[in-house]
């Protein structure tokens, strides 16, 4: 075992959050031309591409004790066919036959005792379509990883063929007096490894203390997400179960209105949801005269001339976050989108995002087992403090197939936790944005007001967008 098979603080973090009330894995939809492949050449696709994942043959170990973080090891057990299945939708095999099933199969936790994902091969769709459900444990990958794992998983090409699969011979497992005898030996040297970054850092002392100003700023920033939000049905106890719905607008849509009325491409989306939200509350009857606070997700992944960097082939997170908040008290769709825009260029001047991982990272310092307890009370307390969870990841803007059958759409899935029932998902693909949302069943059997409150955001956006041009 060496010390890169460990789990960072943040990839953890999500072992620790989850609950039998909160299942902590990520996800899609992505739904093909016809007609369906054979289900045995999927599963000899996956096997050829698995020498490129290697986190899909192995699980995750806990230390003793806690004395550290899990670390990653071989399944000497690993069996392909528990984790690619097949399965097929009843009859007419429409959208919300398709939906329901995605709900079903997220809200089924998944078993630690295995590689943490699953692959479920859908037929029966409607027009002769078939579906890819995808389910990875959000310890392994984070959204923007997760588009890479996409490009791994799928080809660029409709004439691409299914690979000889690699030999695989797993790793011995440590013992669990392996594990503990490291994690003692990773307290004593952890410390003495940072010591010698902050004398490193100390030789470029002018970058050093730039990069402390950014964490200052970011941390007062922070600070700000103490203050409680007003109560509301968007908060409170979930179960184990999820309802799902989805629904997309055009990346040329969301351009004009950029080009008419201002605003980033990330902007004009969550004003669309400030639109959605406002629907939400008001058809609950509830005051629209707040905002709502919503926790966004931000790629912190290393960046070349503005473009996120290749990945490194670890797959792990790489996410910090900012704490947005949806002015849904506005009901002009301009006025929402201009307040938007400003508090979203306000944020990250102040630098929220670079804080939160600045405090990610300072989770080394903290030993593994008060760490653990410590993860467990600030998302607690955090998620009193937010309303929902407003994710978006760029996704290839080129067709992509499998099997020679071109993806057509993806739809994909934000997990809940905490006294968040309701989280909004977003993935761009090949000139479409698809949002998936992800409600708790037993609270939210109306989030399609949600999604239609969506749809109806970007067409006012547009209305404007013309209007003004």
């Amino acid at each position: 075992m060496t010390t890169t098979d460990r789990l960072s603080p943040l990839d953890s973090s999500f072992l620790h959050l989850e609950n039998e009330f909160a299942h902590m894995h990520i996800g899609s939809t992505s739904i093909f031309e016809g007609p369906p492949p054979p289900f045995e050449d999927v599963r000899a696709l996956v096997e050829s591409k698995l020498i490129d994942i290697p986190r899909y043959r192995q699980v995750v170990r806990f230390v003793p004790m806690d004395l550290g973080r899990p670390v990653w090891a071989d399944d000497r057990h690993f069996n392909l066919e528990f984790h690619v299945r097949h399965t097929a939708l009843p009859l007419p095999g429409g959208r919300e036959e398709l939906r329901r099933l995605v709900a079903r199969i997220m809200s089924q936790q998944l078993d630690r005792s295995r590689p943490l994902w699953e692959m479920w091969v859908v037929e029966g769709l409607e027009d002769g379509h078939w579906a890819l459900i995808s389910k990875v444990h959000h310890a392994m990958v984070d959204g923007v990883s997760g588009a890479e794992l996409l490009s791994t998983v799928l080809d660029i090409s409709p004439d691409a063929t299914i690979a000889k699969a690699a030999e695989w011979a797993p790793r011995s497992s440590p013992s669990n007096i392996e594990l503990a005898t490291d994690a003692v030996a990773q307290l004593v040297k952890s410390p003495y490894e940072q010591v010698r970054a902050l004398r490193a850092a100390g030789r470029v002392p002018r970058q050093a203390i730039e990069q402390l100003k950014e964490v200052g700023a970011g941390l007062s920033s922070l600070a700000g997400i103490l203050s409680a939000t007003p109560e509301s049905t968007l908060n409170g106890p979930i179960g184990p179960h999820r309802r799902y719905v989805w629904t997309s607008v055009s990346v040329d849509d969301i351009k004009t209105v950029r080009a008419a009325l201002g605003g980033t491409f990330n902007d004009v989306v969550l004003a669309t949801i400030t639109r959605g939200f406002r629907s939400l509350l008001r058809a609950r009857d509830e005051s629209t005269d707040r905002v709502v606070r919503t926790l966004v997700p931000v790629s912190v992944r290393p960046r070349n001339d503005g473009e996120v960097a290749a990945g490194d082939g670890t797959m792990a997170n790489k996410v910090s976050a900012m704490f947005a908040e949806l002015p849904v008290m506005l009901d002009d769709p301009g006025d929402a989108l201009a307040a938007v825009s400003e508090q979203m260029a306000d944020l990250k001047e102040s630098k929220q995002a670079v804080a939160g991982e600045a405090l990610t990272s300072m989770a080394d310092f903290a030993p593994p087992m008060l760490l653990a307890l410590g993860e467990r009370v600030a998302a607690r307390a955090a998620q009193r403090n937010v309303n929902t969870v407003t994710t978006n990841v760029p996704g290839p803007q080129l067709p992509l197939y499998s099997l020679g059958r071109r993806m057509l759409e993806i739809f994909p899935f934000v997990p809940l936790a905490g006294q968040v029932r309701v989280g909004v998902a977003m993935f761009s693909y090949y000139g479409t944005v698809y949002f998936g949302i992800t409600g708790d069943y037993d609270t939210c059997e109306d989030i399609g007001v949600l999604s239609d409150g969506i749809e109806a955001g970007m067409e006012d956006l547009l209305h404007l967008a013309r209007a003004a041009s």
